[in-house]
């Protein structure tokens, strides 16, 4: 992919929790965003349509649009990139944005072989989505990060708050944006 612009700092992953403010969170956003749209729940007809809907209203804020999905898949769909783990990345796509999910040193030596463009390291802090799971907390968060040799983002009970008492640059969240 060609750059036009850098990654974003604010990352937003689409979920069946966050499906209703999508749309009005897009069109809000005074800062650029990418969508990270996964949207797994709805059968693969509506989640096409879902997902042209969405990304002509995130394009029209300038934002960028990756899909949780196949490289050929996002081609046909017209996405800026694909997300997931990091074996499904490889080989790296050049003309896709490549985010690779990160849990654990192993996923994230993967990622650096990948050549991911970005990696989202998770879950930094207790999560809604896997409530009781282990965390990585900040020291450990920022201990792995320190190895990646791409841009990290940090995902996992993200909030505006959690970002600043992080004081990490770009991060993700799924419903944490309606939060502080």
């Amino acid at each position: 992919m060609t750059r036009e612009k850098p990654l974003p700092d604010l990352w937003l992953l689409s979920d069946e929790r966050n499906a209703h403010a999508l749309a009005l969170t897009l069109r809000s956003s005074r800062v650029p965003l990418a969508l990270v749209y996964r949207h797994y729940h709805l059968p693969d007809p509506q989640r096409y349509h879902e997902f042209q809907r969405l990304a002509r209203i995130a394009r029209a804020q300038g934002h960028l649009v990756v899909l949780a999905d196949s490289a050929l898949t996002a081609r046909e769909w017209g996405a800026d990139g694909i997300y997931g783990a990091p074996l499904a990345l490889a080989p790296r796509r050049r003309d896709l944005l490549t985010v690779a999910t990160a849990h654990d040193m192993r996923e994230l030596a993967q990622a650096n072989r990948v050549g991911a463009d970005a990696v989202m390291l998770s879950p930094v802090f207790p999560t809604r989505s896997h409530p009781g799971a282990a965390v990585l907390g900040p020291l450990r968060f920022r201990t792995m990060a320190s190895r990646a040799t791409m841009p990290v983002i940090a995902l996992g009970g993200m909030t505006r708050g959690g970002a600043r008492r992080l004081g990490w640059p770009r991060w993700a969240a799924i419903d944490g944006l309606s939060r502080t």
